[in-house]
């Protein structure tokens, strides 16, 4: 049931960045719903935090019946490279992408507080439309808990070329960095949509810049010492 929790909390995590940006995109039009935008945000975000904790774990057990583990796990190998098989393959990358993406809009909703709300609607009305594309690809394309029937007794096992400690933080370093940059293009969004450009916008804005850049920086260094 680990697998079709996980499941179901991306389709509703989809459905929730629907609704986030139905409310932005409605505005004043909704009356009173329009301040759902922000909580609803962050259930986004908390929903798309649980699956990738549940693939995780589907991973950490070896569970073999779920075609992502099978492809990129066995049961022999250490503990670090059946954690950072997680993000080891084309999927489980995609759903950290989209977990990051999810989670800062997330943190915006729930530290901003410089911004005149109309344009923080925007923003996170834009980082909902950022986040529905990844989720779409995600659930109609490359589904990461996909069951197989029957399972196999064992996995394949990661690829050779990644097993090593580096992609343990290598890859989410890096993640944090790109996808934190797309709260400062959210930012710009909303900014132009509501022509609210100022010192707040600027305010709301640097520290996301700032630790993008730094957290881009640590996983480019890491990085190069990994492979080079």
């Amino acid at each position: 049931m680990i697998a079709e929790a996980g499941l179901a909390a991306l389709w509703l995590a989809f459905a929730l960045a629907l609704l986030q940006f139905g409310l932005a995109v409605a505005g004043n039009r909704m009356g009173d719903l329009k301040t759902l935008v922000a909580p609803v945000a962050v259930a986004q975000g908390l929903l798309t935090l649980l699956a990738f904790v549940l693939l995780i774990w589907l991973f950490i057990r070896t569970d073999t019946s779920v075609q992502l583990v099978a492809a990129n796990s066995h049961s022999a190998k250490p503990f670090i490279y059946r954690f950072s098989g997680t993000w080891g393959n084309h999927e489980g990358s995609m759903l950290l992408w989209v977990t990051v993406l999810s989670a800062a809009g997330a943190l915006l909703a729930l530290v901003e507080r410089r911004l005149p709300e109309r344009s923080l609607r925007a923003t996170l009305g834009a980082q909902a439309l950022l986040a529905l594309g990844f989720f779409g690809f995600l659930l109609l394309a490359s589904n990461p808990f996909t069951r197989l029937d029957p399972a196999p007794p064992q996995g394949q096992g990661l690829n050779p070329l990644l097993q090593d400690p580096g992609l343990a933080f290598h890859p989410p370093t890096l993640y944090l960095g790109y996808v934190g940059l797309s709260v400062a293009f959210s930012l710009a969004v909303g900014a132009l949509m509501t022509r609210e450009v100022g010192p707040a916008m600027a305010r709301a804005m640097r520290p996301w810049v700032l630790g993008a850049w730094v957290l881009l920086t640590i996983g480019i260094v890491a990085g190069s010492y990994w492979a080079y």
